[in-house]
C-alpha cells in the first residue's frame, strides 16, 4: 500500500525530493538557535533540500538531574514560531505531556512525539486535536510493525497528517542498533518513515551520568537508510558539538552539513 504524502507547511513527506529535519538538541539561548536556524537554512537553500527546523525546548528525559534540559514550552515555542515565520521554514518540536501539545499546537507546524511516550494514548490524543501534522519517534523497545496500534490510535483521533521516526532499538547494555529492514517495513504497512541518523548512534547512559554515542557514524547510517528507502532524514546539527548542551556526540558538526546533503540527495536519485 502507497502511505499517503503528509504536508508539513510548504514541505511534502513522500514527494519527489526527501525531506530533511534538521537542528540543534535543544534551545540553548535564544542567540544560539536563531544562529543555527539561519546558518540551516541557508545551507539548505544552497543545496535545494527541502527543510523542517527542529529544536527541543526541553530535554526532558535527560539521564542526570543535572543535565541542561531548555528553557521551557511556552518560551520555546514562541521562539520556534517566530523562527519559523521569518525565515519562510515549517518547525518542529517536541511534546511531553498534553499542556504542552497543547501549547506547541498553536504555532508549530509538526509535533514530534518522543519515543519512550509513543503510545501514550493521551498524548497522541492531544497531538491529533491540534490538528498540526504528527511525527512519532518509534520507541527503542517496539518492533516495527508494532506502530500499527500507534497509527490506529491517530486515525481513531481524526489525525489528518502523521508519519514515523525509526531512531535505533534497545540492543544490550548502553546500545542502539538501527534495522534497515524497520524502513521497509514501516512503508509497506502504508505509512511515512524518516530516519534518525543522530538518535540511532546513542549510547544511552554510556558516559556514566550522560549519554554518549558514536556521532561519526550518523552520516553512514544516514547513507544507508536512504539507499534503503525512507522518506527523508532527521539529523542534529551543532555548530561546535563539542561544547553541545545536550547529546553533543551525536550531533553532527555544522560545517560538514553541504557534503552530507549533496552524498545523501545523490543516493536518493539513484534509488528512487
Amino acid at each position: 500500500m502507497k502511505p499517503p504524502r503528509v504536508r508539513i507547511g510548504d514541505v511534502t513527506i513522500g514527494g519527489p525530493a526527501p525531506v530533511f529535519i534538521l537542528g540543534p538538541c535543544v534551545i540553548e539561548s535564544e542567540k544560539f538557535v536563531w544562529r543555527m536556524a539561519r546558518r540551516i537554512v541557508e545551507v539548505c537553500r544552497g543545496e535545494n533540500v527541502p527543510l523542517v527546523f527542529k529544536a527541543s525546548y526541553d530535554k526532558a528525559n535527560r539521564t542526570s538531574v543535572r543535565s541542561y534540559r531548555g528553557i521551557g514550552a511556552r518560551e520555546g515555542c514562541e521562539i520556534l514560531a517566530a523562527i519559523g515565520t521569518e525565515l519562510s521554514v515549517p518547525v518542529t518540536t517536541d511534546v511531553h505531556s498534553v499542556a504542552e501539545a497543547e501549547v506547541a499546537g498553536e504555532c508549530i507546524d509538526l509535533l514530534q512525539i518522543p519515543a519512550f511516550l509513543c503510545r501514550q494514548t493521551d498524548l497522541l490524543r492531544a497531538a491529533a486535536q491540534t490538528g498540526r501534522a504528527v511525527n512519532v519517534k518509534k520507541g527503542q523497545f517496539l518492533a516495527p510493525l508494532d506502530v500499527r496500534n500507534i497509527a490506529g490510535k491517530l486515525t481513531a483521533f481524526g489525525c489528518r497528517g502523521f508519519l514515523f521516526t525509526e531512531r535505533g532499538t534497545t540492543f544490550g547494555y548502553n546500545n542502539l542498533v538501527a534495522d534497515m529492514r524497520s524502513l521497509y517495513w514501516i512503508r509497506e504497512a502504508g505509512y511515512r518513515v524518516i530516519f534518525d541518523a543522530t538518535h540511532s548512534v546513542q549510547r544511552p547512559g554510556g558516559a556514566g551520568d550522560s549519554t554518549a554515542g558514536d556521532g561519526v557514524l550518523a552520516p553512514v547510517l544516514a547513507r544507508a537508510a536512504m539507499a534503503a528507502g525512507c522518506d527523508g532524514i532527521f539529523m542534529e546539527v551543532h555548530d561546535n558539538p563539542a561544547r553541545a548542551l545536550s547529546d553533543g556526540p551525536n550531533q553532527v558538526p555544522l560545517k560538514q552539513l553541504p557534503r552530507h546533503l549533496r552524498m545523501l540527495k545523490t543516493i536518493h536519485a539513484a534509488v528512487s
